[in-house]
């Protein structure tokens, strides 16, 4: 049993802007690796096993100071999660060699919509009106950012839905192991398990990288482990809905990143379309912040508990 973080709304929010910044830029090597920026163009499942690789030798390392096994391990949900994880990590590596980074990073707001809508029938769980409206709302602006007409339709964007599908349903398996096991035991098995996961995928397309695309693959996954250590931190140091706008600043740092390292400057389309799917998300997200707040018991509950 684990001893729950005290509040602290300023550090939790400075944890959560440092998740995205470190978010964005591990987009930012995997686009880079995957366009040929670092060498040869490197196949997304390569780059998704470097994710791996890079972030289990971290939390690997950090587990010989302290074994962070303990109890319990509930291994089909963990197996569950890492697959959907790996599956919808490698897809969004995919989307970032076709379509901006801003783009890519707005259609991924969607992934707690898919995961409303893939709660009703793996969860039980009701969905009222205006969670239903919330979906709507960001689904048109993923529909914006599709640009679905002849002229402009961006084959990749796709890969970023299907992206936000997949991931939407690894929300489901972390939802489902979340209170049951700590946290750091969860990113240790879960990166674990992905990497016997994009080792065996990485088999297909498999090419020697060269000394800086070690580099670049290293890049991704420690970032992306560090994002991972800062979020789960300011979630416990603050309520989700506090914390939850926070998050969605990985936005301006990926259009920041795809403007310096590779001149890329969002269009209309692209904000306005990221306006859309950002008043949704947010909506969710305060929606779900109420019900919580409802179920939650009151302090003389609590406390006869």
């Amino acid at each position: 049993m684990f001893t729950p973080r005290p509040e602290n709304p300023g550090l939790a929010a400075a944890l959560i802007l440092l998740s995205t910044a470190f978010i964005a830029a591990s987009m930012t090597f995997a686009k880079a690796l995957a366009t040929g920026a670092f060498g040869p163009e490197l196949h997304p499942l390569q780059v998704s096993h470097g994710r791996f690789l890079s972030a289990f030798l971290l939390f690997g390392f950090a587990a010989l100071i302290r074994w962070p096994v303990s109890g319990s391990i509930n291994w089909k949900l963990h197996v569950g999660r890492s697959s959907f994880g790996w599956a919808g990590v490698t897809l969004m590596f995919a989307s970032l060699a076709y379509i901006p980074m801003a783009d890519a990073t707005a259609i991924s707001f969607l992934n707690p919509v898919f995961a409303m809508a893939l709660a009703i029938p793996l969860l039980g769980e009701k969905v009222g009106r205006v969670r239903w409206g919330a979906a709507a709302i960001a689904l048109v602006g993923a529909m914006i950012l599709l640009r679905p007409t002849p002229a402009s339709f961006q084959p990749g964007a796709m890969l970023a839905l299907a992206a936000a599908a997949v991931i939407g349903m690894e929300l489901i398996f972390i939802k489902k192991l979340s209170g049951r096991e700590a946290p750091f035991q969860i990113l240790f098995i879960n990166n674990a398990i992905g990497l016997v996961i994009a080792s065996l995928a990485v088999v297909l397309v498999w090419q020697a990288p060269t000394l800086l695309q070690w580099a670049g693959l290293a890049a991704v996954g420690v970032l992306m482990a560090g994002a991972q250590v800062c979020f789960i931190n300011g979630m416990a140091r603050a309520d989700a809905s506090y914390v939850a706008p926070f998050s969605y600043a990985t936005l301006a740092f990926a259009a920041l990143y795809d403007f310096i390292g590779f001149s890329a400057v969002p269009d209309w389309v692209t904000w306005f379309g990221a306006a859309v799917i950002l008043s949704g998300a947010v909506m969710l997200a305060l929606r779900e912040a109420n019900l919580k707040r409802r179920k939650a018991p009151g302090p003389r509950e609590s406390h006869e508990l």
